[in-house]
């Protein structure tokens, strides 16, 4: 009898054993993550105490040589605002704020790739350095050919962006292989991503900052950071989410992109099924962070529909994702490019892409529109004009695996039989892009779902006429009508591309110069000192945060 009334409550018993198991093994985690966590810091405190210490030695040599005003930058007007602007925030969040001296963490693995995404890693860098000029930012990279002078000097030659170096810091972190994406040949989403929490271990095994900010795309590394420090305050600047709604539905026969057509047949619903928990997953891990900032429209809607629902359910002091365009060059390049009918004589029929050489960027799809714009042109007899178009592609080259896509690229371009009119620039200094710039008739940019389009934005601003794909950012926030007129073109095919290069081209001068004009005045939506203040605001949210 007793033995039958054990085994009655033993489903009883399990259930509430299992409940208890799934309540205490939460417990169990966040007791042990913060428990290493604390190690970490206890580990890393001899490193913060030389780190600040060279901080004040490097500041005390600076200014003896009576450097300080070096650091201004090179637009003053621009900190001008920004000073008017820091200093009406500091009487609204008090002196203490005003002063903050904590370090500031950028996790950058590839700050010296010289593209968009490190302009905004650089100027972040330079607007907190003017809000808070006793605060130090440290950069958590994997370039470990260039030294601080060497990053410093090609910020300046890339950018034309000057630091204050003695409050910039560099670690260098060993483990960067963990998220090449050559590394994983299968389930690369998965695998780069649970690389980057190797890489975020590497840095925190390094320093462990006061604040932790992801500028360049790895939000599981953010996740890592409040497992271990949950009190530890966390920003993302999202270029281009991990994954996206677009790339689900890409996977379809009328997909577009890369994965087009790769969720047929077994394999491809076994790839669909492994997508869609991960972006469950994904939608878990941006849950989790407390400051959010979307580079463009289109990439805070995709954050919305990813991680919204998983903020909501956080219940985050700032939970809502908001758009802070990235800083582009606008008021250097209209200071630096007339634009004006004394102007017009002195642009070449240049075609001019400024894009990385990754796959993404579809090159191929400009050279091919080329290819057939070319031939359309000799089909109409226009070989008589006297300048041939010519196609000049600019990008900077990472490793070895851009270097071969450049090669792949020139080939084509021979297949194409157009290789005496493509240039290809690699890795240039800013004045030649500014030269580039000043000649060139027309921008192009042929990326599906640019995330944003900084190089579309300083053809707009150096008053080339746009042509680009006709989705993300460039679409909805940057190629829009303008004081009631176009300010460029859109095509999402070669031949539909070729199209709008030849209706470019025919506009009359009057009709010409007039969109140049509005895509210039357009493009100052995008300056530095605009992100430069969005940029102080959320900083502040995350000093607030600071324990």
């Amino acid at each position: 009898m007793a033995i039958n009334a054990y085994v009655g409550t033993l489903p009883l018993l399990l259930t509430i054993l299992f409940a208890s198991a799934l309540h205490v093994f939460p417990v169990f985690l966040r007791f042990l993550g913060r428990s290493w966590g604390s190690n970490l810091k206890r580990r890393g405190e001899t490193r913060r105490f030389m780190i600040i210490a060279r901080v004040h030695a490097d500041e005390e040599i600076y200014v003896k040589d009576g450097s300080r005003s070096a650091a201004s930058g090179s637009d003053d007007d621009d900190w001008e605002r920004l000073e008017k602007h820091s200093a009406a925030s500091a009487k609204n969040g008090g002196q203490a704020e005003q002063d903050w001296q904590g370090i500031v963490g950028f996790f950058h693995p590839y700050c010296n790739a010289g593209g968009g995404g490190e302009r905004v890693l650089w100027c972040a860098i330079q607007a907190t350095q003017a809000r808070w000029p006793k605060a130090v930012c440290v950069v958590y990279t994997g370039d470990h050919e260039a030294d601080k002078p060497a990053i410093l000097a090609r910020i300046k030659d890339r950018f034309d962006i000057t630091l204050h170096p003695p409050t910039v810091v560099f670690l260098y972190l060993t483990t960067r292989q963990y998220v090449h994406s050559s590394t994983y040949p299968h389930f690369t989403l998965l695998g780069q991503s649970l690389g980057s929490l190797v890489l975020a271990y590497d840095a925190f095994t390094l320093l462990v900052p006061d604040i932790f900010i992801d500028t360049m795309g790895y939000a599981f590394a953010l996740a890592l950071s409040k497992f271990f420090f949950p009190h530890t305050p966390t920003g993302a600047y999202v270029h281009y989410p991990t994954i996206s709604t677009d790339m689900l539905d890409s996977l379809g026969q009328s997909g577009q992109g890369l994965n087009s057509g790769a969720g047929t047949g077994l394999r491809g619903s076994a790839k669909k099924m492994y997508w869609h928990w991960f972006a469950k997953l994904y939608g878990w891990v941006g849950g989790n962070i407390d400051v959010v900032m979307a580079n463009s429209t289109w990439t805070r809607g995709h954050l919305r529909s990813l991680w919204g629902p998983s903020r909501r359910r956080r219940k985050g002091k700032y939970a809502e994702i908001e758009t802070v365009f990235p800083p582009v060059a606008v008021a250097e390049l209209k200071r630096q490019i007339d634009v004006s009918p004394a102007s017009e004589k002195a642009r070449e029929m240049l075609f001019l892409s400024i894009a990385q050489f990754r796959p993404e960027k579809n090159h191929s799809l400009l050279l091919q529109s080329f290819a057939i714009f070319l031939q359309s042109r000799a089909a109409a007899q226009k070989d008589h004009d006297p300048q041939t178009p010519k196609l000049v592609l600019v990008g900077s080259v990472r490793n070895s695996e851009d270097a071969t896509r450049v090669y792949d690229l020139r080939l084509l371009a021979h297949e194409l039989r157009i290789r005496e009119h493509v240039d290809f620039v690699c890795d240039a200094s800013w004045p030649e892009i500014l030269e580039l710039l000043r000649r060139s008739w027309i921008g192009v940019n042929g990326m599906w779902n640019e995330h944003f389009g900084i190089g579309v934005v300083e053809y707009q601003a150096a008053g080339l006429i746009s042509v680009v794909h006709d989705s993300g950012g460039p679409k909805y926030d940057i190629v829009v009508p303008y004081a009631g007129g176009a300010t460029g073109y859109h095509a999402s095919t070669a031949e539909g591309f070729a199209a709008v290069y030849e209706e470019a081209l025919s506009l009359t001068e009057e009709e010409t110069l007039a969109m140049r004009l509005r895509a210039r005045e357009s493009a100052t939506r995008f300056t530095e000192s605009a992100f430069a203040e969005h940029w102080v605001v959320h900083m502040e949210r995350l000093i607030a945060l600071s324990p």
